[in-house]
């Protein structure tokens, strides 16, 4: 790489890191790279460190010694998170949204990458300091929550499939009950997806109940794998504590209200926010 200005070094060193999440990068990576002395470099990080962490874009650890380098975490503080979920709920009450049968429309808002970056970073930030090997989610629509958790994350993103592909290779799959209409589905995982005991964060777009992300559970459970957490953008809040058929999950976005009759929609920060 040709030789920079300081100036024009920094913009490059901070995208460098912007691309790679949580990847403990070397300073002689830098240093090669910008053909700069290791104390330049060291100064370089410092102004970045400062500024990501002033502007609440994550933090940039520093690790010492021969093995040592830089990593950084993307991190979203709890003031920006909740902002931040508040303007998501202002659109998520608009009446427009509701569909025949008391269906919310959503499918606009998940195929915003600008907002599911920012989801996917407070649900990262969520699951801090857990060690997760893999995001999971079933297709379709949360897929790109999903993806952008795991970019988050610097981890690989497995799919569930409702139907068998023969293009997956030999699957695991099994029946699940749907926790809000008590019927049976099927879902299924190839074998080469998941690696045995791996540690999985699953994501999803849309929780009522809980039947769907209970049976990704399940499935783990086929592979000896472990959930590392659960982690919804929006949760259904018109189902009752004993019907739930899971309680150990983050949400952004609690519905407490979708009412066809006078078109009105109520949403507000999910249990992830203090109450």
């Amino acid at each position: 790489m040709k030789k920079l200005k300081r100036s024009q070094r920094l913009v490059d060193m901070t995208q460098f890191l912007l691309e790679k999440p949580h990847d403990l990068l070397p300073l002689s990576t830098f240093a090669e790279r910008y053909g700069a002395a290791k104390s330049s470099v060291s100064e370089d990080l410092a102004i970045i460190k400062e500024v990501f962490e002033g502007e609440g874009m994550g933090e940039l650890q520093t690790l010492a010694g021969a093995a040592g380098g830089v990593r950084y975490i993307p991190r979203m503080p709890m003031d920006m998170a909740l902002a931040f979920v508040n303007r998501l709920c202002g659109q998520l009450e608009q009446s427009d949204r509701i569909l025949p049968g008391g269906y919310l429309y959503m499918s606009d808002l998940l195929g915003l990458p600008s907002l599911m970056e920012q989801a996917g970073k407070i649900i990262a930030t969520a699951f801090y300091g857990v060690e997760i090997d893999v995001v999971m989610t079933v297709e379709t629509k949360g897929i790109p929550l999903a993806y952008a958790t795991a970019a988050q994350l610097g981890l690989p993103v497995v799919l569930v499939r409702r139907d068998h592909q023969v293009t997956e290779g030999s699957a695991v799959s099994i029946n699940y009950v749907s926790g809000s209409h008590k019927s049976i589905h099927t879902m299924s995982l190839s074998r080469r997806a998941l690696r045995e005991k791996s540690r999985v964060l699953i994501v999803d777009d849309f929780m009522k109940a809980g039947g769907t992300v209970r049976g990704m559970v399940d499935l783990l459970g086929e592979f000896n794998a472990e959930v590392a957490g659960v982690g919804v953008l929006v949760e259904s809040g018109a189902v009752e504590k004993e019907e739930r058929l899971l309680h150990d999950y983050v949400s952004l976005v609690k519905l407490t209200e979708v009412d066809s009759k006078v078109r009105r929609i109520s949403a507000y920060p999910g249990n992830y926010f203090p109450s």
